[in-house]
């Protein structure tokens, strides 16, 4: 089996959704939807002959999820952690941060709460869920060892760290979490954050 992985940066803030695909089964999960992505995702899906099963969100910050309800709607499950649940469901809490201020933000529940230390079954593949908050309370990654991938939400960036300004961020928190669920993945583990370019675990531990 070999994964493809599909990184679209969408909506005003261009938001990186993943999309993670597996032609060979005729499956693919996505990770995030920012707004106007499902444009995107839905020629890939075609291109691969893929049918999504599931969207993983890293966390409930309005960028991250504008095109969630509109997949949800296709009978797409949905997976989240419980601490972002009042942003999911009311993105609303989220406007005096949006940009630009007169979009359109939907809630929308989520079918399968996930939490630290979670596998997933995903593609063939397990995936392990880490809890990361700080940037928000739940901010989680997705750690895909067979294909040596962590993506990140916002927790770090390449040469940087997420924002902990908003409601619900923590400095102290989100240091914590680099360093004990971030910091011990393998060095040789790319990154892939809520926003720019790929990074590696060495390389943030260097730099």
């Amino acid at each position: 089996m070999e994964c493809k992985i599909r990184v679209f940066p969408a909506g005003y803030l261009q938001t990186n959704a993943i999309l993670i695909s597996d032609p060979g089964s005729g499956q693919a999960v996505l990770v995030d939807a920012p707004h106007f992505v499902w444009d995107q995702t839905e020629a890939a899906l075609k291109e691969d002959g893929c049918e999504l099963t599931a969207l993983y969100l890293t966390h409930g910050h309005y960028d991250h999820i504008g095109d969630a309800a509109r997949i949800r709607a296709r009978g797409v499950p949905l997976y989240g952690h419980e601490a972002d649940r009042y942003l999911f469901e009311d993105p609303e809490r989220m406007r005096p941060f949006v940009f630009p201020p007169d979009m359109e933000l939907e809630g929308f529940e989520i079918d399968h709460w996930i939490k630290q230390g979670d596998r997933l079954e995903v593609l063939g593949l397990t995936c392990e869920v880490r809890h990361v908050p700080g940037h928000c309370p739940g901010n989680v990654l997705f750690y895909f060892p067979a294909l040596g991938v962590a993506l990140v939400g916002d927790a770090i960036f390449a040469g940087g760290i997420g924002r902990t300004d908003f409601p619900g961020g923590d400095f102290a928190t989100l240091e914590k979490s680099i360093r004990e669920q971030i910091y011990t993945l393998p060095k040789s583990t790319h990154l892939i954050p809520g926003h720019g370019p790929a990074t590696t675990v060495g390389d943030e531990i260097e730099t």
